[in-house]
């Protein structure tokens, strides 16, 4: 679920990049590198229980 999310935000903020809104580029940029550590930290907890 997680990952579904931040690969939605890399995406918006690849659209919003090329249509020329960096503001919101770089706020769903920020979000989708958030929900990646996120995921990764679940990961690694869930493998080591």
């Amino acid at each position: 679920m997680i990952i579904e999310l931040a690969i939605l935000f890399l995406i918006l903020a690849l659209v919003a990049y090329i249509l020329g809104a960096r503001g919101i580029a770089g706020f769903s940029m920020n979000i989708a590198k958030w929900l990646v550590i996120i995921f990764i930290i679940i990961a690694i907890v869930a493998f080591l229980l």
